[in-house]
């Protein structure tokens, strides 16, 4: 679609530097997608229209999420497939991704013990961010695959990227100093620290962001030892989250926006003022490393893909990204297989038929999501 309006309709950029731009983009964590167009629009008019473009493509999509976390999901016969769905949606990205990271023995190994590792300590935020630098140092172990032919010709001025460093540090001594201290008002500190840091680690776009927040929102909430120390942890309902997590594939824009529905319902006790609040606040979080990273970075991009060394570790991080899809997929169906037999194989062949809807045919994501809404809503009328 960005090939077709901005190269060959509009010719706001080339095709040489809309391949660039997206080489440049997944070496970045964030959303790719929201990445690619705040660049295009900083090549045709600077920041200001960059800016423009980033709120022109995200405010659509993250406002309908927002509206969508006031309308009651928990319990309602229709979104009875939502979560099943949603899993076969992790099950098709793993797949996918797959074929395009997995391509050697190291990769393979890789790919294994990091769904190993996060299936087995799932319950702790740190996992994930330990298997990407793990991931990209061990593919840098070996220069014979991806060997340096280039000499770095220029100085990188790493001092571009200090707002967003700053921002990042501030925002979790923020929200550890509100944990610690019990400040009574903290959630929308912690629901910044965590939305910004999900948009500041996730490489692999929204596939691995919605594991990333079931583990935050969902998974840790239930652990004791958590739950001794911080009580007052941000949790959401399974069932408000597969409802949210499902419902983002049936709308246009980013699937980052799925941030703004979990930032309604984390603030949805809090009453309707602050449960916008909380949607803004999740936003603002999960879009604003995107925009830091790529705006700061693309200047030094020239030298930066000089260092091979770039895209070493970026084979062994997508590799992780498969492994800790893979591992999210099952441990989320851990949460479907508790019921009697009869709703579990429900929930296996739900998980079965999304997967093959999107492997063999060419239905879109939202009529898929609809499909499975339609389903619900016979069941509970019949």
């Amino acid at each position: 679609m960005m090939l077709k309006t901005f190269v060959q309709k509009r010719r706001d950029v080339t095709e040489e530097e809309l391949m660039d731009y997206n080489a440049f983009c997944q070496l970045l964590p964030g959303a790719s997608s929201t990445q690619m167009l705040t660049l295009i629009g900083y090549k045709r008019g600077g920041v200001v229209l960059a800016i423009l473009t980033l709120l022109i493509w995200t405010v659509p999509a993250c406002t309908l999420m927002g509206l969508f976390s006031f309308f009651p999901t928990a319990n309602v016969a229709v979104f009875r497939f939502i979560a099943p769905m949603t899993i076969g949606f992790l099950a098709f990205a793993a797949q996918k991704a797959y074929r395009i990271s997995i391509h050697n023995t190291i990769t393979r190994v890789i790919l294994i013990v990091s769904a190993l590792a996060t299936f087995l300590l799932f319950q702790s935020p740190w996992i994930f961010p330990v298997l990407l630098v793990a991931g990209g140092f061990v593919t840098n172990l070996s220069d014979r695959r991806i060997p340096q032919k280039e000499v770095l010709t220029r100085k990188i001025k790493w001092g571009n990227i200090w707002l967003f460093a700053i921002i990042f540090l501030l925002a979790g001594a923020s929200s550890e100093l509100a944990r610690k201290n019990n400040w009574p008002n903290r959630r929308p500190l912690n629901l910044f620290e965590n939305t910004y840091r999900f948009g500041s680690l996730v490489f692999g776009g929204g596939n691995v962001l919605i594991p990333m927040m079931y583990e935050q929102f969902v998974a840790r909430p239930e652990s004791q030892r958590v739950m001794q120390r911080n009580p007052n942890i941000i949790r959401i309902d399974k069932a408000d989250f597969y409802s949210g997590a499902g419902m983002v594939r049936a709308i246009p824009g980013p699937v980052f926006s799925v941030a703004t529905y979990m930032g309604g319902i984390a603030m949805k006790d809090r009453g309707a003022g602050l449960q916008i609040l909380g949607c803004f606040i999740a936003a603002t979080g999960i879009f604003l490393p995107s925009a830091l990273l790529v705006l700061f970075f693309y200047p030094i991009w020239n030298n930066l893909k000089k260092y091979v060394v770039v895209y070493r570790a970026l084979e062994g991080i997508n590799a992780v990204v498969v492994g800790i899809i893979v591992a999210s997929a099952l441990y989320m169906m851990k949460d479907l297989l508790q019921d009697g037999w009869a709703a579990i194989g429900i929930n296996l062949g739900v998980i079965g038929a999304t997967w093959a809807l999107l492997s063999f045919t060419r239905l879109p994501s939202p009529v898929i999501v609809l499909i499975w809404l339609a389903v619900g809503w016979l069941m509970m009328v019949l």
